[in-house]
């Protein structure tokens, strides 16, 4: 199959690569010429515009860091609007907001063009081994029609109902993984501050009610999971200025829904001030040294 890949960055370039492997014919872009060299060395093509990119195409994909780019990507000058063929789909992986991607679905369908949304879970670490999560909103039709190529990137396809539905799911998702993962350090700290051994506590807590992903798979105390960021310094995994991000989303749609999320907002204060201390760079695990003494 023919497919665009508009979008080559920490997520994009793997989940590219990954269709390269499954023997698809890729037509790229991207402002950073860096990921276009290393993809086109692994058989991509490079093109010099989304519009091109999209022309030819049998399927358009898209992943970029926010709705503006996204928007134009699609509706600029040179976009995939300008270049693609009627009839031809397209679907877009970023994270933003509902209704943004429900705008630019309504566009495209008046150029007889179906654009669904597709956002993803799993990280890094998931798109270079191709077990994401992807969040689909669209048609059922349109489901059908792409599940097979994202089969080939993720492990996971969820049809979560008609366009902007899919990122519903996924800032719902991360609005209480943000919140679970501040009760989680909350905890472990005041544990640590009392005077328990956090690998008890952790154990405690991972066979009693309060367990959760936040405290099994991903605890911020160091050394209880040694997989997870907190034991390699708060490295890699997935930022806290993404976090802050997804947070914001949420809590902006739900004031458009006049839907009160008064831990959200509180969640979106901390990795706020998070990032202002100049962390936004670190897992967002870390939001636990908020709670530990400095001294």
């Amino acid at each position: 199959m023919k497919i665009a890949f508009i979008g080559l960055g920490n997520m994009g370039a793997p989940m590219a690569r990954n269709l390269l492997k499954a023997g698809h014919h890729l037509h790229l872009f991207d402002l950073d010429t860096n990921a276009l060299a290393e993809l086109a060395a692994q058989g991509g093509h490079i093109k010099d515009s989304a519009r091109h990119a999209a022309q030819g195409s049998d399927l358009v994909i898209t992943m970029l860091p926010a709705a503006a780019h996204v928007g134009s990507a699609f509706l600029g000058e040179n976009g995939i609007l300008a270049g693609i063929a009627t009839g031809t789909p397209a679907l877009d992986c970023s994270t933003i907001d509902p209704q943004s991607i429900r705008d630019i679905a309504t566009i495209a369908a008046s150029q007889g063009v179906v654009v669904g949304d597709a956002p993803v879970s799993g990280g890094t670490a998931g798109a270079n081994a191709a077990t994401l999560t992807f969040m689909v909103g669209g048609s059922v039709q349109h489901y059908e029609r792409v599940k097979p190529v994202l089969a080939q990137m993720g492990r996971n396809i969820v049809h979560c109902g008609e366009v902007g539905t899919g990122q519903i799911a996924k800032l719902c998702n991360n609005l209480l993984l943000g919140i679970s993962m501040i009760g989680v350090s909350e905890a472990m700290a005041l544990g640590n501050a009392l005077g328990i051994d956090t690998q008890v506590l952790a154990g405690v807590i991972n066979s009693s009610t309060g367990s959760c992903w936040s405290s099994q798979s991903y605890n911020p105390w160091p050394g209880i999971v040694e997989t997870a960021p907190a034991s390699r310094g708060y490295t890699g995994g997935f930022a806290a200025d993404l976090m802050l991000k997804d947070l914001g989303l949420a809590t902006e749609a739900a004031r458009l829904a006049h839907q009160p999320v008064l831990l959200g907002a509180l969640a979106q204060q901390l990795f706020q001030a998070m990032s202002q201390r100049g962390e936004g760079g670190r897992d967002f695990s870390a939001i636990i040294e908020s709670y530990l003494s400095r001294h």
